[in-house]
């Protein structure tokens, strides 16, 4: 991409989980700028996407790389290419709320939102209640998790997920039970203060996982 700068060789081809543990131990910003190389696509991308204005996209890649930076220091990250979709993505939902509020605030004194603000607002929430939803699932025992996404993400019947995993009727049910519960403690915790059976994710089926 060229309006980006090259601020670092592409490197030697070395795994993007070396260069992670490599950074951890060094903080060397040459390794960073390595990985942050090899996605640049990626995240123009996903800017582009979602903020849907060329030059505000360069800009959010641009960004990125310094909160790229800072958060490998502090996360423990196995699956980098998907955890940095999820960076991008929640960078630009923050410049939409925040581009958002700036207009609420600067053109109407009595602080009445348009349609359009509103539509955006519950879009960011929606996002929002999703990602803390799919982290809340990567956290579940690895049996809970992949009946919870056959039932609820893939729609699957017991008798399909008897059939994909090789489990009994009782295992997949009380896995589902047990899945399912193990979710709204998840979301209660990261929901301090508000009540989690109002949390409204964007499709029925992930819904039920908090209303049942």
């Amino acid at each position: 991409m060229a309006f980006i700068t090259d601020i670092s060789s592409n490197g030697d081809g070395t795994d993007d989980q070396t260069l992670i543990a490599a950074y951890r131990s060094s903080s060397d910003l040459k390794l960073v700028a390595q990985l942050y190389q090899r996605y640049l696509d990626l995240l123009y991308g996903v800017c582009l996407k979602y903020l849907s204005d060329t030059e505000t996209a360069k800009d959010a890649v641009m960004d990125i790389f310094e909160e790229l930076a800072q958060k490998l220091l502090k996360h423990e990250v196995t699956q980098f290419k998907g955890w940095l979709y999820t960076l991008a993505k929640n960078h630009c939902l923050m410049k939409l709320r925040s581009a958002g509020r700036t207009r609420v605030q600067s053109f109407d004194p009595e602080h009445m939102q348009t349609a359009e603000e509103l539509h955006l607002k519950d879009k960011v929430e929606q996002e929002e209640q999703f990602d803390r939803l799919s982290g809340c699932i990567e956290e579940l025992p690895a049996d809970q998790r992949t009946v919870i996404r056959l039932f609820y993400l893939e729609n699957k019947s017991y008798k399909e997920i008897e059939t994909a995993t090789g489990m009994e009727w009782k295992k997949v049910r009380s896995h589902i039970q047990n899945g399912r519960r193990n979710l709204k403690l998840c979301l209660q915790r990261q929901e301090k203060g508000k009540d989690p059976g109002l949390l409204e994710t964007p499709e029925a089926a992930r819904t039920k996982l908090i209303n049942e």
